[in-house]
C-alpha cells in the first residue's frame, strides 16, 4: 500500500487525477476501522491532512461552508447556533477523541446509512461541493447518495465544501443505539423547520440502503401547517396531525434485519423519533424559533 501525502490542494487533485482508486484519508476513523478488519486493501491511500483549506469554515449571511475534514468537536463548539442539527448529530458521534478527529467530509465519502450527519445535512438542504483536475461543481444533498456505500462522485474527485443554509428555524436530531456511546445508530431522524419558505424537511440515516428524506411526511405536514394557518398562528401541532406525520415517516424507510436491530423495530423508532421531533422543534418555534422569522 502506497501512502500519498500532498502538501497542497492542487497536489491532491493531481494525485487523486493520477491515481483514481487512491482512498482519501482525513480523520480516518471510517477508513482505518475497514483497512484494521481486512474489509478493504486500496493500492493507495491519499493523506490530506496537510489541506489548510479542508480545515477552515466560513459563515456568509446565509450559509456556512464547511471544510470537508472540520471536525465534529469544532462543529459543537463553533457552529451551534448556525447549525443545530448538524451540532446535535455531533454530540452522538463516538467519543470525544473520534470527535475531535472526525469530520462531515468523512461520513460523506464513506456514504454508510448509518453516518451520523447524513440526516442533519438532508434535513438542512446541504450542497457538497466537490473538486477535481477538470473542475468543480456542486452535488445536492438529496443526489448525493446513490446506493449502499455509494456516493455522486466520480473517481478523480475529492470533496471540498459542504454549503448548508444556516438555520432559520429550529432543528433537531435524534439517534437510537444500543448504549449511549460508540455505538452505530440503529436508526437516526433530522427535522429541520424553514420557517421563512414555510417548509419542514426531514432526513432518516439506518433505516435504508441509503440516507433517505420522509417525502411523503414532509409534503402532508407542509399542507397541514399551511392549512391550518399553523405558521401564523404557532398553535400547538393537533395529535392528528403529529401521528400521521409519524407513521408517513415510518413508511417512509426501507430497513433490514441485522445485529443491531430488526427492520421492523427500525420502522417502529422512526415513527417514534419523527413524532418527538415535531414535537420538540414545534414548541421551540411557537417560543424564540418563532423570532428568528420575525413572526409575531
Amino acid at each position: 500500500m502506497d501512502f500519498l501525502r500532498p502538501a497542497s490542494w492542487e497536489e491532491a487533485l493531481a494525485a487523486k487525477a493520477e491515481h483514481p482508486t487512491a482512498v482519501p484519508i482525513a480523520g480516518g476513523t471510517d477508513v482505518m476501522v475497514e483497512i484494521n478488519f481486512d474489509h478493504r486493501r486500496p493500492e493507495y491511500l491519499l493523506d490530506l491532512n496537510r489541506i489548510e483549506l479542508l480545515r477552515a469554515w466560513e459563515t456568509g449571511e446565509e450559509t456556512v461552508r464547511l471544510g470537508a475534514s472540520v471536525s465534529y468537536t469544532e462543529i459543537m463548539e463553533n457552529l451551534r447556533a448556525e447549525l443545530p442539527g448538524l451540532a446535535l448529530a455531533s454530540h452522538t458521534v463516538a467519543s470525544p477523541q473520534i470527535r475531535n478527529r472526525g469530520g462531515v467530509g468523512g461520513n460523506l465519502g464513506t456514504a454508510s446509512p448509518a453516518g451520523d450527519a447524513h440526516p442533519a445535512l438532508l434535513a438542512a438542504g446541504a450542497e457538497v461541493e466537490v473538486e477535481s483536475v477538470r473542475g468543480s461543481r456542486l452535488i445536492p444533498i438529496d443526489e448525493f447518495y446513490t446506493g449502499v456505500k455509494r456516493n455522486a462522485m466520480a473517481p478523480d474527485e475529492l470533496i471540498k465544501t459542504v454549503h448548508i443554509k444556516k438555520a432559520d428555524g429550529p432543528q433537531q436530531y435524534s439517534k437510537v443505539g444500543t448504549r449511549n456511546a460508540m455505538v452505530i445508530a440503529v436508526c437516526a431522524f433530522g427535522l429541520a423547520l424553514h420557517p421563512e419558505t414555510r417548509t419542514v424537511r426531514t432526513g432518516i440515516g439506518s433505516a435504508a440502503p441509503t440516507p433517505v428524506r420522509a417525502t411523503a411526511a414532509e409534503e402532508f405536514l407542509n399542507a397541514a401547517l399551511d392549512e391550518g394557518g399553523f405558521w401564523e398562528s404557532g398553535k400547538i401541532i393537533t395529535p392528528a396531525i403529529a401521528k400521521q406525520f409519524a407513521e408517513l415517516a415510518s413508511a417512509s424507510c426501507n430497513p433490514i434485519d441485522d445485529v443491531r436491530g430488526t427492520a421492523k423495530y427500525r420502522r417502529h423508532a422512526v415513527g417514534i423519533m419523527a413524532r418527538r421531533t415535531l414535537g420538540w422543534t414545534w414548541e421551540q418555534y411557537r417560543g424564540t424559533g418563532r423570532s428568528l422569522e420575525g413572526a409575531a
